[in-house]
């Protein structure tokens, strides 16, 4: 093997093309595709770029031998003259040119690939530096960078400073798990990672800076799957004597700055903003994908009196009865997978799906035997339903029915291939509920997180009817995912304590959680509010990845384990010593 004294890089394989014919340049990459054909030798060489075709010919027998010599992913240095290609290639940026090689060098060998390109996940994590060479991988993580490059300047440029924030911090449970990390110096206590840098980040606003931002990497420990990690990056940020208006205008400008550069797409703004209640009223979710139809409908008022007991049992207990109409895919809706719907459903704790199907005969449906005719027809009326449609309902707690047409609009539209993929449908969903009542812990809980500030009308309420309570809280939604979301902070003191009071904080509680920002509030603090994005979502959907480790470098997988390094991994008796820490069980691998 050779190596590069005395040659310099003229630069990467697709900065040259027809302009550059006749200059001598030295290109240096990967070995791709290999042809020897005898008297010629084309060799498609690689980098971060893209792909130049260097020739080796039959008038120099020694540098032909050795361009012989060369197989896939060796690593090479070619000096040569450019040239217009015989045959041209439409597919690449260098497809008019070729280099004819007069000096090669082969820098490194490779040994067979372990992997390939039909390679299942997990031999693709297992050598993840070799799947970063393809091009897919490679063309993600320029767009991710990109990315990162517009929000630094979009964000600078609109009075944003650039502040980081500590990775060790204290631990404040309130979500997901912290990752704990033990204390040398401080035998028996630990540093957290923090979730999010969310008190850091109101601290700045108390601090003056007045507009912050950081792409900052935030740590979960929670089950994963397509859309998590247990360490992933947000876009975060936070501004200072805002309402909401001001906060949702200013990143819907980044929005549209990072849709025309990235997609070449020129969003229009303002974007639409839906009250959360509407969302959950028309599509089921508070992360609605208004690419397609099927929105629900309720049809309570319609079957309070029926006779059939399942629905005015869910009436008469506080539920709903609502449906969703599949408009004209009755053809693509058989039996049989009608029935795949109903189990489908069921997985959202819904105990069955009932339907009715309008066709050519009539009127068919399983349950029509306890509807009236007319409670039929002002199903059939209500739903805007005829011939060719099949209406699917749903009956029970308000929870369970809109989680399960919910997802049951999405299945079909998936099924029925509904969804326009070019598509990019971005809203605002907002005035979400301040709290939520969990039946596990028997109180209530923040929707968001403690420190979101409630409507100003609704506040009075927050103790005779606590469910009524909205906060002055918006996500930011694509496609029916969540790409961001934030709020209006509380800033009073005394509004602070009392939302820690209603979360059934004790006042010693509450100071051992959050004493310092507690006490930061009586020194002057400003009205403020702010956001963050999931960075590996945003990038996973603008580059239509299935999933977030493919536009993360090196992720982990479904187990939080990274299957290249090995980690997590035991470590020496020495060190825990150091650190004060014994394990008294290990999992057995």
């Amino acid at each position: 093997m050779e190596n590069i004294e005395g040659i310099y890089r003229s630069g990467l394989a697709t900065e040259f093309n027809e302009n550059n014919i006749g200059q001598t340049v030295t290109l240096m990459g990967w070995a791709g595709k290999v042809r020897d054909i005898g008297q010629l030798v084309f060799i498609d060489l690689r980098d971060r770029s893209g792909i130049m075709q260097l020739v080796v010919e039959q008038d120099d027998p020694q540098l032909l031998k050795k361009a012989q010599g060369v197989h896939l992913e060796y690593v090479i240095a070619a000096t040569g003259v450019i040239r217009q290609r015989s045959s041209i290639n439409p597919n690449i940026p260098t497809g008019q040119v070729e280099v004819k090689v007069t000096e090669l060098r082969i820098l490194s060998k490779s040994e067979p690939l372990p992997i390939q390109d039909n390679a299942n996940e997990e031999n693709r994590l297992q050598y993840r530096y070799l799947d970063l060479r393809s091009p897919e991988m490679q063309a993600n993580l320029l767009l991710r960078h990109k990315l990162c490059n517009i929000t630094r300047n979009y964000y600078s440029d609109n009075g944003f400073l650039e502040i980081e924030t500590p990775i060790l911090i204290k631990s404040t449970p309130e979500g997901a798990r912290d990752y704990l990390v033990p204390s040398r110096v401080h035998p028996g206590k630990f540093y957290a990672l923090p979730q999010s840098p969310q008190m850091y980040k109101q601290l700045l606003m108390l601090s003056g800076f007045d507009r912050y931002f950081q792409i900052a990497k935030c740590f979960r420990d929670e089950d994963l799957r397509a859309d998590r990690q247990p360490e992933f990056t947000q876009i975060d940020l936070e501004m200072s004597f805002v309402h909401v208006d001001d906060v949702l205008t200013v990143n819907e400008g980044f929005l549209k700055k990072a849709f025309k550069e990235l997609k070449g797409i020129d969003i229009e703004t303002p974007l639409p903003r839906m009250p959360w209640k509407e969302a959950m009223e028309r599509f089921g979710s508070d992360k609605p994908d208004t690419r397609f139809g099927l929105e629900l409908v309720n049809i309570s008022e319609q079957v309070k009196n029926c006779g059939f007991k399942v629905f005015t049992d869910s009436i008469e207990n506080g539920g709903s009865v609502r449906a969703i109409n599949a408009k004209g895919l009755g053809d693509k809706l058989s039996r049989k997978t009608i029935d795949s719907l109903g189990e489908f459903v069921k997985t959202y704790r819904a105990k069955g799906l009932a339907w009715i199907a309008i066709n050519e005969e009539g009127v068919k449906s399983p349950i029509a035997k306890f509807l009236s005719e007319e409670e039929l027809s002002a199903i059939i009326a209500k739903m805007g339903a005829e011939k060719g449609d099949t209406i699917f309902i749903v009956s029970d707690k308000d929870k369970v029915v809109f989680d399960s047409l919910g997802a049951l609009r999405i299945e079909i539209a998936k099924r029925c291939d509904l969804i326009d993929n070019e598509k990019y449908n971005l809203l605002w969903v907002t005035e979400f509920p301040l709290l939520e009542y969990s039946e596990e812990e028997n109180r209530y809980t923040a929707m968001h997180h403690p420190f979101t500030a409630p409507m100003d009308e609704d506040w009075e309420f927050v103790d005779t009817d606590p469910a009524r309570v909205r906060a002055k809280a918006y996500d930011i939604v694509l496609n029916g995912v969540e790409l961001g979301g934030g709020s209006i902070r509380i800033f009073n003191p005394d509004m602070q304590a009392k939302m820690f009071e209603v979360l059934g904080f004790t006042k010693e509680q509450a100071e051992n959680r959050f004493g310092f920002l507690i006490d930061a509030f009586k020194y002057g603090a400003p009205p403020h509010g702010g956001m963050a994005y999931g960075l590996d979502r945003f990038v996973m959907l603008l580059t239509g990845s299935e999933s977030i480790r493919d536009v993360i470098a090196f992720p982990k997988v479904q187990n939080a384990s990274e299957l290249m390094s090995g980690a997590p991994d035991f470590v020496d008796a020495k060190q825990l010593e150091e650190l004060n820490v014994s394990v008294t069980k290990a999992n057995e691998e």
